[in-house]
């Protein structure tokens, strides 16, 4: 009966076992559905060891998103450091895919739960939400026992019902997969007695060393799993004298706490055991039980006196605690078991890492203050105090770190962005934490800044002036304009162009033109500068941007003045064949104005500066003409002796270099009567090789004309008479105004016209007989021109002579 009890009791335990372990998981899945529902995060329950690419769930449903936007938003989970992602998220449907392979044994070995947890990551706008995995064990290990075989050593002395404990079998799995029963080979000494996780062979039947001195035994491990799993191990139990006293620990379970990083050869803890029998049954040493090869890569045991020592890296980042099984043993076999829990303490050894999440580069300088321009991810390895950070930005740079969601950071501008004065920043980010002593991290983050065209083209001068002379070759080149414009590349690119507008009623391209690239102005004519003098352009420049920007500038150009019109004589006017002769009174005192050469010229300043000249005269002592003036007067009285006819050859030069010049004749007459002019008539008029046919026909009419003509100087001489003769002293002889073209303005000393004389009467022209104009001056010291005589050139070429046998001569030749 008594294997048959503890056959039921063993099923009565596993049962309840099975149950409390639902219980558990069942109590676990209620608390992570209450806390997801409080928190609004997302968890997942799925299956270990799933194939990679194996759907766990969908996201995007969970968290109310739209599959649409998944990718737009960046939709990531976040694996700072070197974890593993284990999962990823399908961008097309938010559903949430085994990514790498997951063994619930390798992530939390014999821990009930196992959940991993990591952070769903969406941007624009940032979101943070915790997801969690709970991963559920399949039944993929079999039970282990440590050792192939157990070797016990047993008194034949021993009682019936002595317990000898046996050493638990190892499964991996947790739960219903884990180990759910044992069961021994049937035999006829001992029986198996299972409490919990207390294994014991019960002697059923004394042993007797003579009858059998070892025994066999098979003990099978079963788990709950499906399909069940199963281990064995061989019991190989040796009959001995009597060793009835096992060994027995001082305490049940050691706890002690241990800092990370400490160094190898720390004594942990000691663990002591005493066994009540003497000798060889007494002497007890010390081994791990069943424990992974991580521990004992991490500690070690003396056998002799149970000292526990640190043999590797203790980091608590890595575990936090460490759960021991520590065996003695006596010198026969008998053994016992405590457990020795090792808490690690946290140290501040981790730096703070600092993550770019996101970050716009370039940045446009357009940007307004306050804008979101990266997301920045601050991790710290350590717990409580020693994972607390603080992040700033180490330089003076427009930017700031805006805490948001848990260790995430908004980097933002705090400024106006100008491309033109900084082109590119180096922002410098220091994570530090709050352990003792405080580390630090940081990490420089490179931005740009992008170029918009704000900036329109500036010319280097306010406005540029161009000189040059006339009679210019055309596609002379006459200045550069120069403009800047410090936006960068295309947006800094200038092109000059001319503005529409007019000179002189003519487009502005038909005088000037730009090169569009270099800004140089040249001349597309010659200028004149008799036509104009100056004028004014307008020069756009304009950059290559978009929208394009354009600023202006005015050119001035100044034409300078050449020598290239000759002296134009005005009086004595060239008209036709005929010229003019003045009367001088034979009462003229010396110094008396008698006539004025008139003279302009089309160029200005010096190259229209005049000097007259008498190059020939028929007694050159008898009248002068002034140097700038062009006003002919007499050098001493007039005496009976002189010449009635004087003839005067004139040249007139400009200043300029080279001189240019015109000549001219003026013809006088010395008489106080016209009476006399008749008889100069007949004596002049005598033609070289005239026929004696033409001299009757002048006789004929002279004739005929005589006696009229007689009558008709009668009366004029008589009505000159009556009026009192005036002598020219300082006066101004009458000159006709008809002569003095429009817009020419005397000024005094450059040989024009001097504006201060008037007249009211000008001689007639255009008739090759004699005319007759008697004139009066406003000045009453004017000398009295009233008796000019104008005649054909055939009239007079005897009276005046062939300019001393010189060549004909005209009225002016320049």
């Amino acid at each position: 009966m008594i294997p048959v009890e503890f056959a039921i009791l063993a099923k009565t335990v596993s049962l309840l076992t099975h149950i409390v372990m639902m219980e558990l998981r069942l109590s676990y899945f209620v608390f992570f559905l209450l806390l997801k529902h409080v928190n609004g995060d997302v968890s997942f329950s799925f299956q270990e060891e799933m194939k990679r690419g194996s759907v766990i769930g969908n996201i995007a449903k969970d968290l109310n998103l739209e599959s649409s936007k998944l990718s737009t938003r960046n939709i990531r989970i976040d694996a700072t450091g070197n974890r593993k992602r284990y999962c990823d998220i399908n961008l097309s449907n938010g559903d949430l895919i085994v990514a790498d392979r997951i063994d619930r044994e390798e992530l939390c070995g014999e821990k009930l739960s196992c959940v991993i947890k990591r952070d769903i990551v969406l941007e624009n706008p940032l979101e943070l939400h915790l997801l969690s995995l709970h991963v559920q064990d399949i039944n993929d290990n079999s039970p282990q026992f440590k050792e192939e075989s157990i070797n016990m050593e047993m008194h034949e002395s021993a009682l019936r019902g002595a317990r000898f404990v046996l050493e638990e079998a190892h499964d991996a799995d947790v739960g219903h997969n884990s180990v759910q029963q044992y069961t021994l080979k049937k035999n006829d000494n001992f029986i198996l007695s299972v409490d919990g996780n207390t294994i014991e062979l019960v002697l059923e039947k004394e042993l007797d060393r003579e009858k059998q001195q070892e025994i066999n035994l098979l003990l099978t491990a079963l788990d709950g799993g499906s399909p069940q799993r199963s281990g064995t191990v061989v019991i190989h139990v040796t009959v001995l004298d009597a060793n009835d006293n096992a060994p027995v620990f001082s305490q049940a379970v050691y706890k002690t706490s241990l800092p990370e990083n400490s160094p190898v050869d720390t004594v942990v803890v000691t663990v002591s055991a005493t066994d009540a029998d003497e000798g060889v049954n007494g002497d007890v040493t010390y081994e791990f039980g069943h424990v992974t090869e991580d521990v004992k890569r991490v500690f070690s045991i003396d056998r002799n006196i149970g000292e526990i020592k640190v043999n590797g890296a203790i980091d608590f980042e890595a575990a936090m605690t460490y759960d021991l099984r520590i065996k003695a043993k006596d010198g026969l076999g008998l053994s016992s078991y405590t457990k020795v829990t090792v808490a690690v303490t946290d140290v501040n050894d981790n730096i703070p890492i600092i993550y770019v999440k996101s970050l716009t580069n370039p940045v446009p300088e357009n940007v307004s203050p306050g804008s979101e321009v990266g997301i920045i991810n601050v991790q710290d390895a350590d717990s409580e105090n020693n994972q607390q950070v603080r992040c700033s930005i180490r330089n003076n740079a427009p930017f700031k770190l805006v805490p948001s969601i848990k260790n995430y950071y908004s980097l933002v501008t705090t400024g106006q962005l100008d491309r033109e004065l900084v082109s590119n920043y180096n922002i410098t980010i220091t994570a530090t934490d709050e352990g003792s002593p405080p580390l630090s991290s940081s990490k420089t983050v490179q931005l740009s800044v992008a170029d918009i065209n704000d900036n329109p083209p500036v010319f280097e001068e306010q406005s540029y002036s161009a000189y040059v002379t006339e009679n210019n070759k055309s596609g002379s080149t006459l200045c550069s304009v120069t403009a800047r414009d410090p936006d960068w590349r295309q947006n800094g690119t200038v092109i000059y162009s001319l503005l529409p507008g007019e000179v002189n009623d003519a487009p502005v391209s038909s005088y000037l033109s730009v090169n569009g690239d270099t800004g140089v102005i040249h001349a597309v004519r010659s200028f004149d500068y008799e036509q104009f003098r100056s004028f004014k352009v307008h020069v756009m420049a304009r950059d290559n941007g978009s929208p394009p920007l354009s600023s202006n500038v005015t050119v001035s150009v100044f034409i300078s003045d050449v020598n290239d019109n000759s002296p134009q004589i005005l009086y004595p006017a060239p008209e036709g064949n005929s010229f003019m002769t003045e009367l001088v009174p034979k009462a003229a005192h010396g110094g008396s104005l008698v006539s004025k050469v008139i003279v302009v010229d089309a160029d200005s300043g010096q190259n229209a500066w005049l000097s007259y000249h008498i190059v020939k005269s028929t007694d050159p002592g008898l009248f002068t003409i002034g140097l700038h003036s062009g006003e002919i007067r007499t050098q001493r009285d007039i005496s009976e002796s002189d010449s009635m006819k004087q003839n005067l050859v004139v040249s007139v030069k400009d200043n300029g270099q080279p001189s240019l010049s015109a000549t001219c004749s003026m013809y006088l007459l010395i008489s106080d009567n016209l009476a006399e002019v008749p008889e100069l008539k007949d004596i002049s008029y005598d033609e070289k090789n005239s026929k004696l046919t033409s001299y009757l026909i002048i006789a004929l009419v002279s004739v005929s004309t005589f006696f009229l003509t007689f009558i008709i100087i009668i009366l004029g001489v008589r009505f000159c008479r009556r009026r009192k003769p005036r002598l020219l002293f300082d006066g101004a002889v009458a000159i006709p105004s008809a002569y003095l073209p429009p817009n020419y303005a005397d000024v005094d000393g450059t040989g024009t016209l001097r504006s201060a004389y008037n007249y009211d009467a000008y001689l007639t022209t255009g008739s090759r007989t004699s005319d007759f104009n008697f004139v009066s001056s406003y000045n009453d010291n004017t000398l009295p021109a009233d008796q000019t005589l104008r005649k054909s050139p055939s009239d007079f070429a005897e009276v005046f002579g062939d300019c001393d046998s010189s060549p004909e001569v005209g009225p002016c030749t320049s």
